[in-house]
This record gives C-alpha cells, structure tokens and sequence, in this order.
C-alpha cells in the first residue's frame, strides 16, 4: 500500500546512500512516505540527513524523514528494509582478507565472495545482517528485506535459514552482460560510441564507458541469464525491436574479437557452452583452476585485484561531495540520472499492486533452477507485484555449469552454518571444499589465523 515505509541501513555510503536516496526521492509514488535513514557512523550519517532534506525539499517529495543511529528505533512497522552494511574499514579487511592465506602460500584471485577471503568477509558480516533480522521479527514480521550487502549468496542464505524473514539479493552485474553485448553488436543495435572499454575489471576509468554501453543496449536487447551472484550464465539474447535471436550473432562476433579481452571468461565460454556475465574478476573466484600457484593462472589471464587504497580515496571523495550538495554548495541535478540499483522499482510494484519484471533477484531456489538444491540461493529473472518477488523458472542448466554453481553453493551454507554455530569444523569443511583451497593442513593455518586476527569480530568460534 502506498505511501509507505521504507528503513534505509547502511545509508551513510558514499556510493550506496547516495544512489539509493536519489531514485527513493525522484519516484513519484512513493512521494509521502516515510524514509529512515540508518547508520552506525554518525558524522555521515549527519551528512546523508541533510542532503535528504535537500531533495525533500528541492524535489517536492513529500518524505517524512529521520535519521537514526541503530536500526531497532528505526524499524517499527517497516514494510521494506534496504540493507546495505559492511563491517568497517572495508578496503582494509578486504586486503587483509587477501593477504593472510598469502602467508601459507595460497593466493586467491580476488578474495571478496569466494575463496577464503569470501568466508572472512561473510563471517564478518553475517552477525550484523541477523542481528537485523531477528530485529525485524519483532518489530516488522511481515516486512521485506532488500539486500545489497556481500557476499550476497552467504548473507541470503543467512537470512533465509536463520530468521523468518522474506529476504531478496539484488546485484548490478546483469549490466555486465549488456555492456559487453553492446560492444560485440554495436552495429546491429545502432550504438554509437567512439570509446571501447578495455576490460570488466572495477577500475575507475572504465566503469563510465561501461555504463554507456549498457545503457544504450538494455534499451535494445533482452539478455536472459540465471545462476549463482557473480557466476551468473546467459541462456538467451533477443533484439527488443524484432524479437530476434541475437546470442548466436553475439558468439560470431565474440570469437573475432580481441583475444586478450577477458581471457578467462573466454576459455570458459568455450568449454561450458554458455557465457558467463560477471566478468574476469568475478568468475574467477569461484573456479577451480585459478589459484595454482605453478601455472600463477592469475596472470596469464591478467586477472586484476581490487584497488583497495584507491576506492578508499574515492570513498573519501565521496563524501565530500554529499558534503557540499547537503550544505547548497554543490548542484544536485546529475543525481538524476543516477542508474537505479533496483530496490525503488521492487518497493514501488510490491506496495503499488503493480508488476515488475527484474533482470536479477537473488533468492531462496523453489525449483527455479531444476538441477540446482532447494533452498540454495540462486539468481535469475523475478517478477515483483503485490505478492511479493517471485523468481522464473528457467529449467536446468547445463551439467558441468550446474556443478560449477552447486559446490560454491554447498560451501556457502557450510560457511553459514559455520559462523552462525561457531563451529570450526564446519568452518573446516567450507574451506575444503572451496576451489583455492589445495592442503589440509594449510586450511587449517588459514582458518586459525582468521579466527585469530579477527577474534573481537567472531566471538563465537571461541566460546
């Protein structure tokens, strides 16, 4: 029903707070709802107050707003939660998280969502997320969760089998795809644009090139693409304006390509058949072949790490300018034009009684994807209306791919089970059965050295 309430957590973000603040103010139907904005770090929260008062103001929506530092005084009758939270400092952990194994001789591809630099970080992260779970079964039973915290499997996953809360995963990475579509059929789709990206890597310079392709395309193409976060699969591709079947003219065109684009996702579009979203650096995490360190894969597919200190600096920056739009110093009109991360759109269909149709939810498997566990958390295609989010079925994928996905799968619930529990065995066996892990024993060094430097995070594995 609309208006309606909506609790923003995590909304201090510099990247996060800003974009989901700009779509929540400019949607007109949810003008006169009430929006509270949470955060644990109180000088950007301050920051993100003022700023939404700003566009309350300035673009006449008609938001009751507040701003709160802890969730519990936030969520009383909330009919949606954003989430969006980290334990900080996020780029240090990370690196941190990558760092460690290096000391036993494991070197991951990029340690976010996978290896064990992916059971680090949802370790970290999967108390706080619960904590607001079991909050919201107290305090907003019926409510949805809208999660965009990493690693998205884990955390769904967390939430799903340990609360009684609906949860739903978005990921902006289905854009990968179109992006890339738009280069390979520019010509097909009348895309004009002088600047090739070199890469999907997370570097600053290339992201705005790839926007620009994914843009024009989405307004062209349909791309069809199911799986797991990170490790989605595109099944079809079909031109909007005649309904025709691009995907084989797309590989025409990928195997002319340049060779040194995206190596690794080519070999592996080459021996699965189907091709894989995410891009090089995503991927990479969940494959089996890229962390040897004799052949040292990572290079000869170029594999490139996050860019920790400078999205630090970028974060810092940030902030600055919510800073000065806040305080009038700076023009607010390019936050219209900010790409929706797709919660506005849920929120709008499932309050609104209307229909939405999603390129990518995250959610519990209920036969979805024949060949894939119930109750694991897949993503594909969603429909959200005044029901709820629902995913569509889309069959089974293809054996080797559908292996691919169900052993991150398992080790996901195992690295759940684990942190929930506090329990070192099963801790034991995610990392085991991860694809960078190759020793027992240096599992174990791993493991131990984890629990021990993050020992005031994670309590529970030493009670």
């Amino acid at each position: 029903m609309l208006p309606t309430k909506i609790v923003v957590i995590g909304a201090g973000s510099a990247s996060f707070g800003l974009n989901t603040l700009a779509n929540l103010m400019m949607n007109t139907q949810l003008h006169g709802s009430e929006l509270e904005l949470v955060d644990m770090n109180s000088e950007s929260l301050s920051l993100v107050g003022k700023l939404a008062e700003r566009l309350n103001r300035e673009w006449q929506s008609g938001m009751q707003i507040t701003t709160h530092s802890h969730h519990r005084t936030a969520l009383e009758g909330a009919n949606f939660v954003v989430v969006s939270i980290e334990v900080t400092p996020r780029e240090k952990l990370w690196k941190k998280d990558y760092e460690i194994p290096l000391k036993y001789g494991v070197r991951q591809p990029y340690a976010e969502n996978g290896g064990p630099g992916g059971f680090a970080h949802a370790a970290r992260n999967i108390g706080p997320l619960l904590d607001i779970a079991h909050d919201m079964e107290e305090l907003c039973p019926d409510a949805w969760m809208i999660n965009f915290s990493n690693p998205m499997i884990r955390l769904c996953d967390a939430v799903n089998r340990y609360s009684g809360i609906k949860v739903v995963g978005l990921c902006h990475q289905i854009y990968m795809g179109y992006a890339i579509a738009g280069l390979l059929l520019s010509e097909e789709l009348e895309i004009n644009i002088k600047e090739k990206f070199a890469n999907t890597a997370a570097t600053s310079s290339q992201i705005p090139i790839r926007r620009n392709y994914a843009r024009q395309a989405f307004n062209k193409i349909d791309i069809v693409a199911a799986g797991i976060n990170h490790f989605t699969w595109i099944l079809g591709i079909h031109d909007k304006r005649t309904g025709e079947d691009l995907y084989p003219r797309f590989r025409e065109r990928w195997d002319a390509y340049d060779l040194n684009f995206e190596p690794l996702t080519r070999r592996v579009y080459e021996y699965f058949g189907l091709f894989p979203v995410a891009g090089d650096e995503h991927i990479c995490e969940y494959l089996p072949w890229m962390s040897d360190p004799v052949t040292k894969p990572w290079e000869k597919y170029d594999v490139m790490l996050y860019e920790w200190d400078l999205k630090e600096e970028k974060r810092n920056e940030g902030y600055d300018d919510i800073a000065r739009m806040g305080a009038g110093k700076m023009e607010i009109e390019d936050l219209m034009d900010e790409d929706s991360e797709g919660a506005v759109e849920l929120i709008q269909a499932i309050a609104g009684g209307g229909t939405h149709y999603h390129l990518a939810v995250n959610l519990p498997n209920i036969g979805y994807i024949a060949n894939i566990p119930d109750q694991a958390v897949v993503e594909l295609p969603g429909i959200a209306n005044g029901y709820g989010v629902r995913g569509l079925g889309i069959g089974e994928l293809p054996l080797g791919v559908a292996e691919l996905c169900r052993r991150e799968l398992t080790s996901a619930q195992l690295c759940v089970d684990a942190v929930v529990l506090g329990d070192r065995q099963l801790a034991m066996q995610c990392l085991l059965l991860d694809p960078v892990i190759r020793d027992i024993d240096v599992a174990k060094q791993i493991l131990d050295d984890y629990l021990e430097t993050y020992q005031d995070l994670l309590p529970q594995f030493w009670n």
